[in-house]
């Protein structure tokens, strides 16, 4: 019986394991991207297959449960880090960017010489009010 039991949960949880760590790598490159929205769902999806991941350790297989926990910690540190690095990098184009929009500003204006206008003739008619 106990085998029986065995071959139903462990397939199930492996399959727990597998949404599981799909649902830490989206939630790993949500934080790269600052998505924090999305971040959150992906994690919030991750609890329930997590937990379906818990059912192969009634058959004494706790593999599909430590997989999915540790991708879901390794992500979330990489993402982190990697977030860091990218708002490290934030200020200096920032910075070469305003210098870029100071210089436009700061360009003389090129000298155009007015153009004469004359008003149209209307011959001997006055000139309508426009």
């Amino acid at each position: 019986m106990a085998n029986e039991l065995a071959s139903i949960l462990v397939p199930i949880g492996v399959v727990g394991a597998v949404l599981a760590a799909l649902c830490a790598i989206v939630a790993g490159v949500a934080i790269m991207r600052g998505a924090a929205g999305l971040a959150g769902g992906a994690v919030g999806l991750w609890i329930p297959s997590a937990m379906l991941s818990f059912t192969a350790s009634f058959a004494n297989q706790w593999t599909p449960l430590l997989v999915s926990g540790v991708v879901l910690v390794a992500m979330l540190v990489i993402g982190a880090v990697v977030r860091g690095v990218v708002n490290a990098g934030e200020p200096a184009r920032e910075s070469a960017r305003a210098a870029r929009i100071q210089a436009l500003v700061d360009a003389p204006e090129p000298a155009v010489a007015p153009k004469a206008t004359k008003a149209p003739s209307t011959g001997s008619l006055p000139a309508l009010a426009g």
